[in-house]
């Protein structure tokens, strides 16, 4: 399905372009929003469409869980099961043997889950983990593969990679329609010898598009950066490249320097819920005092619904009363505001400005601290580890 992708400009490695999927277009370079259950929390299908978002990510482990590959199936699919008529990628659990590697056992057949609903071990293959996204009818399914932690040692992730190239080989052995694509994912950490290796492997095997996975794990940005800078250089051309759960905006303005057409992050949702704001300046804490008598929106050249009819001190209101809005009015804005960026990213290359454009942003856009950046990634990792393992 290689020929569903064209590029349509480049400014030195950025590039913008085109993904055709069964269920409409893609223009690139996009972000998906995370919707893991079949849901982006706290917003409808309909809040997404208005968000002017063309394509969201689910995960086919959690829905395997609950309600159950089957289910959706019988009832049309998960495009219908969530009212949904754009594009869907889904991940294909690869991702939870890393975070939720206490409930998992890792071998050469496949990944053994045990249930963090209640406790019932389930197990996917690479096999099974395509075919359930066929049964799911998305319109790109991920391959099964092995994401290590950041503090793995070496040998450890070439293991890893090892098994990953393993798995995507087996793949190859299941039937997928014509009207589904189908993305490897490039593994290796850090380590320029191990990424070289797997990009090369995995591009020989000719698949539909290529992920850069295992990154966003611990390690320091500027380790990620040039990982995804000297893994892009190898992976093919012309086909879609899509960097795994990055979406902080300094990320996506970089890294799509890089050559980056696609990204997933829960991240704009989730410090939404948390009272934590996007604006060109860098992301503010709406949960201060400062806020409660600021009578303006977040951002006044900000189109989405949250910023058109309320004030910064309606939403203080709201986190300090924990009324369920603020999640909603946050999370609009916050989504709005990476899908207005991505549009800008997409004008800028096209017009040729884009070095321009992102020399200014990154000078003007104030980025959390990689010590603070570590402490929030520990907090959440503990507060992922506080909700699967009980």
């Amino acid at each position: 399905m290689s020929e569903r992708f064209e590029i349509r400009n480049k400014y030195e490695r950025a590039r913008t372009g085109k993904f055709v999927t069964q269920h409409g277009s893609i223009e690139t370079p996009a972000f998906m929003p995370v919707a893991t259950q079949g849901s982006v929390k706290s917003l409808s299908s309909d809040d997404l469409v208005d968000l002017d978002v063309s394509i969201i990510l689910s995960n086919t482990y959690h829905l395997m869980l609950r309600p159950g590959i089957k289910t959706i199936s019988k009832l049309g699919g998960l495009h219908k099961f969530m009212n949904w008529d754009l594009p869907i990628l889904t991940d294909s659990g690869g991702f939870q043997t890393f975070s939720l590697s206490k409930l998992v056992e890792v071998s050469e057949e496949g990944v053994l889950f045990k249930s963090h609903i209640d406790g019932k071990e389930i197990f996917m293959s690479p096999e099974l983990a395509l075919e359930h996204q066929r049964d799911l009818g998305v319109d790109i399914a991920m391959l099964l593969d092995h994401c290590t932690s950041s503090q793995s040692d070496y040998l450890q992730i070439k293991v890893a990679m090892q098994r990953t190239h393993n798995w995507a080989i087996r793949s190859k052995t299941v039937e997928m329609p014509t009207s589904q694509s189908v993305f490897a994912i490039v593994q290796g950490g850090t380590y320029q010898d191990l990424r070289r290796e797997s990009a090369t492997f995995l591009k020989d095997m000719d698949f539909d598009g290529y992920a850069i996975g295992g990154l966003s794990v611990g390690e320091s940005k500027s380790d990620m950066y040039k990982t995804v800078s000297d893994t892009n250089y190898i992976l093919p051309e012309e086909k879609p490249r899509y960097l795994m759960g990055v979406g902080s905006p300094e990320d996506i303005v970089n890294c799509v320097n890089y050559g980056v057409d696609l990204f997933d992050c829960v991240l704009p949702t989730r410090v939404a819920r948390n009272g934590s704001l996007f604006t060109n300046r860098g992301r503010i804490n709406i949960n201060k005092s400062i806020y409660r008598n600021t009578g303006i929106p977040i951002d006044e050249s900000c189109d989405c619904y949250t910023c058109s009819h309320y004030s910064m001190a309606y939403l203080n209101h709201l986190f300090k009363a924990k009324e369920l809005l603020a999640y909603r009015l946050a999370s609009i804005h916050n989504l709005r505001y990476i899908m207005l960026l991505m549009q800008r990213i997409r004008n800028q290359i096209d017009l040729g400005t884009f070095q321009k454009f992102k020399d200014n942003f990154l000078e003007l856009y104030q980025t959390t601290d990689e010590k603070t950046r570590a402490i929030q990634k520990q907090k959440w990792s503990k507060n992922q580890s506080l909700k699967y393992h009980k």
